[in-house]
């Protein structure tokens, strides 16, 4: 009798991905229907959002999902049912901004709502959950991120989603949206490598004086305290003055707005995780380990850059993952004071009150990130098995 009842238990986190999917289904619209992208917006259940064939079969799959998450522990079989459900809902959300537009009708506006945004958060939950179970290797994982951005490059190219609004924002804006893509990463990306030419070094000499780490670690604690929107504030006037007394800075770009005092700032930022991981993963490195290399002869250079470092890597890796997510995310902010970035579609979606607009900048921002975790993780986990 015991093992028949542990069998039929519930699962917690199941239950919880199964209350969603009752909720999207049955109390919340699947997708909202404007006659313009200014006007209010009308709910539309599932069954009124697509025909009823589809309707019905979309029901029938998220049922399923939500019986299998409750019910079910083996993750192979989650994480099929969670893919499954995902392959439905995406391409269910295009078909009905086709069915509920009407004929010839360019000005009307479909969007997913609080059902489908549900049901995609059920069963993501449930295949992250399931992916966890795995413990997948990092190959793997790197693998199922490949799949996972084809499918949705596939989704897209396929036309399927052309009739929903967030697409139609995105025809209107292609040539920008790419622009500000590319300011976006330049942003992220070139701060982060800034911050790891400066950051690793400030971090080994830390190691080697602790007066000095000291003194570094507590002036980079006071810059990450200070509000991202008030360094940016903080560093228009100075940078202005540069630009208006020093030429060669205006004709690099330095300006008291734009991407100078946004790059700068997400560099100052970049700092504190690269300075102490490096320090904390150089400690680490047991001293007998350094004693041993002392021992065969290796110079202090050699000691560091063949024994310490390599040791250190994944800790000091831990940082750069931790400055990848963070620069990914501030860098929206910088369109405040015009430095570009996806964050120029979110403010002025949230100016004019055009959500589609909004979701056409943060949502390529929380991709981007998603996957910079996920590929530094696996990088991480591929150094930590590369140590001795």
């Amino acid at each position: 009798m015991s093992s028949s009842r542990s069998s039929l238990s519930l699962d917690r986190l199941g239950s919880v991905i199964a209350i969603l999917i009752g909720v999207a289904l049955f109390a919340s619209p699947f997708v909202v229907y404007r006659a313009n992208r200014i006007v209010a917006a009308e709910g539309r259940m599932l069954a009124d959002a697509l025909p009823s064939s589809g309707a019905v079969g979309v029901m029938v799959v998220a049922l399923g999902v939500a019986l299998c998450a409750a019910l079910v522990r083996t993750p192979l079989i989650r994480l099929a049912a969670a893919s499954l459900g995902l392959c439905t809902i995406f391409p269910a959300v295009g078909w009905s901004a086709g069915f509920v537009t009407p004929p010839g009708n360019s000005f009307a506006r479909v969007s997913p709502s609080l059902g489908f945004w549900l049901l995609a958060l059920a069963f993501a939950l449930l295949a992250a959950d399931a992916l966890t179970r795995l413990r997948l290797s990092p190959w793997v994982r790197l693998a199922a991120l490949a799949v996972a951005a084809g499918a949705i490059a596939l989704l897209l190219v396929s036309g399927a989603w052309d009739d929903l609004s967030l697409l139609k924002e995105y025809a209107s804006r292609a040539d920008t949206f790419w622009r500000e893509a590319r300011e976006h990463l330049w942003l992220a990306f070139g701060s982060m490598v800034a911050a790891c030419l400066v950051g690793l070094p400030l971090g080994i000499l830390g190691h080697r004086v602790q007066r000095l780490r000291n003194a570094i670690l507590q002036v980079l604690n006071i810059v990450q305290t200070v509000p991202s929107i008030a360094l940016f504030g903080i560093l228009i006037a100075p940078l202005g003055y540069l630009a208006a007394h020093v030429p060669l800075a205006a004709a690099l770009g330095v300006r008291g707005i734009g991407a100078a005092p946004a790059f700068i700032a997400l560099f100052l930022y970049s700092l504190l995780p690269v300075v102490a991981n490096t320090v904390t993963g150089l400690k680490q490195v047991p001293a007998a380990v350094t004693d041993a290399a002392r021992g065969m002869g290796l110079s202090a250079r050699q000691r560091l850059w063949q024994v310490e470092l390599p040791l250190a890597l994944p800790v000091i890796l831990a940082g750069i993952r931790i400055v990848m997510v963070q620069n990914l995310g501030l860098a929206t902010v910088a369109a405040l004071i015009g430095g570009g970035g996806f964050g120029t579609f979110v403010f002025q979606g949230i100016g004019q009150t055009a959500i589609d607009l909004v979701l056409l900048g943060a949502i390529p921002t929380v991709a981007l990130s998603f996957a910079a975790a996920i590929i530094l993780d696996a990088i991480i986990d591929l150094t930590r098995r590369g140590s001795p």
